[in-house]
């Protein structure tokens, strides 16, 4: 006989960014650049980047109590926590053990995932299929990113987009019709090139070379990534809402990757949604990675934007090339 699975939804949600504002205006005197060239291209007027003694990990666990809280579940109950991060505080071990430790979760397995921009939705896979089996019963899963560590401002094309932040949400078993509906992970290995952080793993480790060479930061073929980014929004969107019976005429909030806001406009344009459902929130804090989407959802939900019952579909892609899709049902 087949083994029933549970529905699985997010019982609590929290979100943290830093005090720091970094201002269009400020880059100006950074980098050749202009406040008009990019809002133009990308929609970000400001982003937030984390101070001398915040990291992945302190992020995290202020996202992760505010999350805790809102789902009424003590640290100690929880079973497993899961980071979504490309920017760990160090190599090893995993920023979820940090976090782990600093909760007080001592029960709770710890692990990091590397799924650069999806990994907050790689991280809801992941747990999910975990509470679903009844093998855990509370997961805590968390995107959390400080790319301001590995941004190079001296490149005007990509140090104007990203910013620091963390978001987490609490993954429990929820009544029948509530929960994750549907799910779609991707990746596309072939376009590894077109956004990567070539120094510091076995290939090209640190050395004087590498950082002469200023092989730690960000690297990114912008026309390659939009590209992709438009078509694969649109078609695993279009997945997940198969799954369970959907169309994106039922959908109620689109919660989509906060990386450009003309990638957002393209792909809501292709899938029909009416721009009042869509969040974005990308010209206050730029691309905060892994942290965009639970982000955004927790400014939705503060927002009065997200009601019980309501159909959200959350939308990421990033380095890898690698993407992410979920259609969630409101609600306990």
């Amino acid at each position: 006989m087949e083994k029933r699975v549970r529905p699985v939804g997010i019982t609590g949600i929290g979100a943290y960014a830093p005090e720091r504002v970094l201002s269009n205006a400020d880059l100006e005197r950074i980098v050749e650049t202009s406040d008009e060239w990019i809002v133009t291209r990308t929609g970000i007027r400001e982003r937030r980047i984390a101070g001398p003694e915040e990291t992945t990990s302190t992020m995290a666990v202020q996202a992760a109590r505010q999350a805790l809280e809102m789902a009424g579940v003590r640290p100690e109950e929880l079973d497993l926590i899961v980071v979504g991060t490309v920017t760990p505080d160090m190599v090893f071990p995993a920023t979820a053990c940090l976090v782990q430790d600093a909760l007080g979760a001592r029960r709770a397995a710890a692990m990091d995932i590397s799924a650069a921009c999806p990994g907050f939705l790689y991280g809801l896979g992941v747990a999910s299929q975990m509470v679903a089996t009844g093998l855990y019963e509370k997961a805590l899963v968390i995107g959390a990113d400080t790319l301001s560590r590995i941004t190079d401002y001296q490149d005007r094309s990509t140090c104007v987009l990203f910013g620091d932040a963390a978001g987490a949400a609490v993954l429990e078993p929820v009544s029948e019709g509530r929960g994750i509906l549907g799910l779609e992970l991707g990746a596309d290995g072939s376009g590894r090139d077109h956004l990567y952080l070539p120094g510091g793993g076995s290939k090209h480790p640190a050395s004087h070379e590498t950082v002469e060479q200023r092989l730690h930061y960000v690297k990114m073929n912008g026309k390659e990534v939009f590209k992709f980014a438009v078509r694969v929004m649109n078609e695993s969107t279009l997945r997940v809402l198969a799954q369970a019976g959907l169309t994106p005429a039922d959908v109620d909030l689109l919660v989509p990757h906060q990386a450009n806001l003309r990638i957002i406009e393209a792909a809501v344009e292709r899938l029909g949604i009416p721009w009042e459902k869509v969040v974005v929130n990308l010209d206050r804090y730029g691309n905060t990675s892994a942290a965009a989407i639970p982000l955004a959802l927790t400014e939705a939900w503060r927002a009065g934007r997200i009601r019980d019952g309501d159909l959200l579909l959350l939308v990421s892609f990033g380095a890898g090339l690698v993407w992410g899709a979920v259609a969630l049902r409101w609600g306990r």
